[in-house]
């Protein structure tokens, strides 16, 4: 009881841990970059350039908005940007701030200042990084280069409004966010986005959104975050097949030591089961009788496991594990929350309980079987 107990805590915490570390990647790049699914113009992904573009963005969100997904468009380029004798690629993005704040969490994740507001058109917001190689702070100048769009240079003088934390390498080395309406007098583009950025209800799977928003954005590139970024999927879903592994791993363990025990409650009880096999019980009824023996272990071990588990789930919820070193690290472009919180849900609990009982009622068919074919003569005998 005491090893299932401990496996069963073991595993509880461990699943939230790492169900709450995959979440919380997840949750970085749907709310703070990517969103659920996105829309491109045909060839835009495979060429980004200003002139290829969705040339009626309203319409599509229009529609979007009666199927009941909050979406909203985004104006990209690239160019340079230049603060008194530094300068640096840039990458520019000219966002609505009200429906940005529909799809992204970007708004809230400022390291200073404020975020974009539409009263102040020539305020922008910068990576952190990018801030550092051009040595500007909130209140300083920048200088943006591009291209517009009839391919002359388009220059403007743009205000440092505020600095953002750390959301991803490409944002944090180059990213600079402005109101939609400067970006197109920017580059003289007074219709169309680049982008349009879509968020599902929490009902609704990633592949029936792909096929309702495909339905309404027929013609142009329509992409899961999946698809867009593979190799982070990949990971999450290798991340939560270790996690199964580990689990029977460690259950492994502890049915080699419930098989160990069960063999010697058998064995010390040969005569006893011997006078019970010869007083009328037949093999299915020791056999059961074994299962229920194990039965009441498990049972009393998995209100052990959860009496420690639940408190033990809900405070790493809550405080989390302070992993100060990983402030400001990625991994694979996506920025870490040094706070490790884990996730509490059904399945932090279900999983690990339904795998100990299978593990457990695996480990017991052997000496419940002993214990079925012994022979009350031989049993009797045995000392």
């Amino acid at each position: 009881m005491a090893a299932m107990g401990l496996a069963l805590l073991v595993m509880i915490l461990y699943s939230g841990l790492i169900e709450g570390y995959l979440e919380g990647m997840e949750r970085n790049v749907l709310d703070l970059e990517v969103g659920d699914l996105q829309i491109f113009a045909q060839e835009y992904r495979v060429d980004p350039s200003i002139y290829t573009k969705i040339d009626d963005p309203q319409t599509l969100l229009d529609r979007l908005d009666e199927a009941g997904f909050d979406a909203a468009s985004r104006l990209l380029t690239f160019g340079l940007v230049a603060a008194d004798e530094a300068s640096s690629g840039a990458s520019f993005r000219g966002v609505n701030v009200a429906r940005d704040a529909l799809v992204s969490d970007i708004s809230n994740q400022l390291d200073r200042g404020h975020w974009l507001d539409p009263g102040e058109p020539k305020g922008v917001v910068i990576g952190r990084r990018l801030a550092r190689t051009l040595d500007v702070d909130i209140g300083g100048e920048l200088l943006a280069l591009t291209q517009d769009s009839d391919g002359s240079m388009a220059y403007e003088l743009f205000e440092v409004r505020g600095v953002l934390l750390g959301i991803s390498d490409s944002i944090d080395r180059s990213g600079i966010f402005m109101v939609q309406e400067s970006f197109r007098e920017l580059i003289t583009m007074p219709e169309g986005a680049h982008q349009i950025i879509v968020r599902r209800p929490g009902d609704l799977d990633l592949p029936s959104l792909l096929q309702k928003v495909e339905g309404l954005a027929f013609g142009l590139d329509v992409k899961t975050w999946r698809q867009l970024m593979p190799t982070i999927a990949s990971m999450l879903d290798a991340g939560r097949g270790a996690m199964v592994m580990m689990g029977i791993i460690i259950y492994m363990a502890v049915a080699i030591l419930i098989l160990n025990a069960m063999l010697m409650a058998v064995f010390e009880r040969i005569q006893e089961l011997g006078v019970l096999k010869a007083i009328g019980f037949g093999p299915l009824s020791l056999f059961g009788l074994i299962l229920i023996e194990s039965g009441v272990q498990t049972f009393f071990a998995i209100i052990i496991g959860l009496a420690f588990g639940i408190p033990g789930i809900l405070y790493l919820a809550s405080a989390g594990i302070d992993m100060g070193m990983l402030a400001g690290t990625s991994i694979m472009g996506v920025a870490m929350d040094p706070i490790w919180r884990a996730a509490v849900h059904t399945r932090v609990f279900t999983t690990p309980i339904i795998m100990l009982v299978t593990i457990v009622f695996l480990a017991i068919l052997y000496p419940a079987g002993k214990a079925a074919l012994i022979r009350p003569s031989e049993a009797m005998r045995h000392s």
